[in-house]
């Protein structure tokens, strides 16, 4: 599956798209496909470090 991931600390350049495993789900797991997210400004101060 594809997801954009953050590696470091940084502006919007330290974001990447990239190719991650499929996740496995245990026996008493469901596993649930997600088209669309949101960010808000919480996920924003992370990437900084903040």
């Amino acid at each position: 599956m594809k997801a954009v991931r953050i590696h470091e600390f940084g502006g919007p350049e330290v974001l990447r798209y990239e190719d991650v495993p499929d996740p496995k789900p245990r026996k008493d797991q469901v596993l649930v496909r997600v088209k669309a997210c949101a960010l808000n400004h919480l996920d924003i101060w992370v990437r900084k470090g903040l």
